[in-house]
């Protein structure tokens, strides 16, 4: 009964190590796709050893677990992880371990909840200020253009995205700009960056003590931002995209000496104007690789007892 103690630790180990080794890091500015991808491997790693944990300890515990646990394998199998040898932490841990999965769907469950409400919220606001016209279909447009002293560009999620940009936008921004910053959030919606933005927004909200989760929602936060600025860069050049960010945030206080909620604007256009070399095509995909090992190796912990009895 020592792999449910050693996935603990092993869980720990990655939740503790992994936010400092890539703070210290300085590639993810320069790769935050790839960033990203290491980001949701870690917290896939940190979620499946609390769960390979659970599901191991609740067999030990329980009966009525050990056989949907463990199925058809061979009885050399069940007793390589020595299930009878458990002491009475198996079931406190697996209950423990089965509250915190617990609240964690009602976590992402009250995350979905709220994007929806904000989502209907800003929906009854864009026909409040932008009505139907008589024969006109709802969500028909792709675009909508609202009236406003603010530059400001969004996507509204539904069933039909539609891209919302402000008059004062379209007046601040020049010839390719505009495309670029259409572009800019079209690299949103086709990354799906929403959906990862709930699931870390869950986690964190859920799990306010454990660092890595607080740590995941701050960097998704803003890797985002970087891997659509790099969308827009490659179609229209990383000057055009720096230059629109400029003319949406310079009245916004953004690039005075005082740090505001849009802090990481300036940082974004630095970014752009001196761009850092990109990783070759092998290192990014022997970065992914090792990415992968994350969740792996948990995996593994909990299968090599049963792979060395049956050999």
């Amino acid at each position: 009964m020592m792999v449910p103690i050693a996935l603990m630790i092993l869980g720990a180990l990655a939740a503790a190590t992994a936010p400092r080794l890539m703070a210290r890091s300085d590639w993810p500015d320069r790769e935050p796709v790839l960033a990203l991808w290491v980001w949701q491997c870690v917290v896939a790693g940190v979620l499946l050893c609390c769960i390979l944990a659970m599901s191991l300890s609740a067999a030990a515990a329980w009966e009525s677990v050990r056989s949907p646990v463990f199925g058809p394998a061979p009885r050399v199998v069940v007793e390589a992880y020595a299930l009878q040898a458990h002491g009475p932490w198996a079931g406190v841990l697996a209950l423990l371990l089965a509250g915190g999965g617990a609240w964690t769907g009602l976590a992402l469950t009250r995350e979905v909840r709220d994007a929806r409400a904000r989502r209907r919220r800003s929906r009854d606001e864009l026909r409040l200020r932008a009505p139907l016209l008589p024969g006109e279909e709802p969500a028909g447009e792709r675009l909508v253009v609202l009236e406003g002293d603010r530059p400001e560009a969004w996507w509204l999620h539904h069933s039909s995205p539609q891209l919302v940009l402000t008059t004062s936008a379209l007046r601040r921004l020049k010839g390719r700009q505009l495309d670029a910053l259409i572009a800019h959030e079209q690299g949103h919606v086709r990354a799906r960056h929403d959906l990862l933005l709930h699931c870390a927004s869950a986690l964190a909200a859920g799990f306010p003590q454990i660092p890595v989760f607080a740590a995941f929602r701050d960097q998704v936060h803003r890797l985002v931002e970087l891997a659509a600025d790099d969308v827009a860069s490659r179609r229209f050049g990383r000057l055009t995209i720096a230059l629109a960010l400029v003319e949406l945030n310079e009245d916004r206080g953004v690039f005075g000496p005082c740090p505001t909620q849009l802090a990481e604007v300036p940082q974004r256009v630095d970014r752009l104007l001196a761009p850092a070399a990109r990783f070759t095509p092998g290192r990014r995909l022997r970065m992914t690789a090792c990415a992968v090992l994350v969740p792996a190796v948990p995996l593994l912990v909990t299968f090599i007892p049963g792979l060395n009895a049956l050999t």
